[in-house]
């Protein structure tokens, strides 16, 4: 039953993390928003898929790369940073320009399912502190004994949890009020979707930077 009690208490710890406040539920709610419910389930389609991606790394030593070499989370971190700006770039030109589309929207029209989808796997893969749950989770698991096969079947258990979670964000946000409210005030909505990306960026690129100095 070890294996059991082990896989609770991480999922406890996941939907937690993935609860909180972050890139992903701003990139599902601008999906929702903008696009409507089906583009924000591709979108958490996507973030799900992420996290199998995480978990696999950590599952096959992510932990011990970056231990043996932490410029590898510097340069994820920069990276990450930049790709977060680059998003928030995209929503303050609409901010200016509505004619050019929202957050993750081609001008003049919904973006695709896959790009959608895409979307999301790139947000949750870009955010280098999302790596960094998962080493904790993967510790976690490590620490109560399970080996590296037992730790990588978790990855079903995170993603159905990301799905769940950030699906009843999709639904929250695609309802009738919201959506009227961000046809009726989409500057506003963009400009905090800008604002919350770029914050997040520039955060990621600023701790990457400075580890880069130390």
């Amino acid at each position: 039953m070890y294996i059991v009690e082990a896989y609770a208490a991480a999922l406890i710890l996941t939907v937690a993390a993935q609860a909180a406040p972050g890139p992903n539920l701003v990139a599902v709610a601008a999906a929702a928003l903008g696009q409507g419910r089906r583009a924000a389930v591709y979108v958490t389609f996507g973030v799900a898929s992420g996290v199998l991606v995480w978990v696999t790394a950590v599952a096959f030593g992510l932990a011990v790369l970056l231990d043996l070499f932490p410029a590898v989370l510097t340069a994820m971190k920069i990276l990450g940073g930049c790709y977060l700006l680059y998003v928030a770039a995209k929503a303050a030109r609409s901010v200016l320009w509505p004619s050019s589309g929202g957050t993750i929207r081609a001008a003049g029209k919904k973006a695709s399912d896959f790009r959608n989808w895409r979307f999301g796997l790139f947000v949750v893969l870009s955010n280098p502190k999302a790596g960094l749950m998962w080493i904790a989770v993967a510790s976690f698991l490590f620490g109560q004994g399970l080996e590296a096969p037992a730790v990588l079947a978790f990855g079903p258990l995170g993603a159905v949890s990301a799905f769940l979670v950030y699906g009843a964000y999709a639904l929250l946000f695609s309802t009738g009020r919201m959506t009227l409210a961000y046809q009726k005030f989409q500057r506003g909505f963009e400009a905090a979707f800008a604002a919350a990306f770029g914050t997040m960026g520039a955060a990621l690129i600023l701790s990457g930077l400075r580890e880069a100095h130390r």
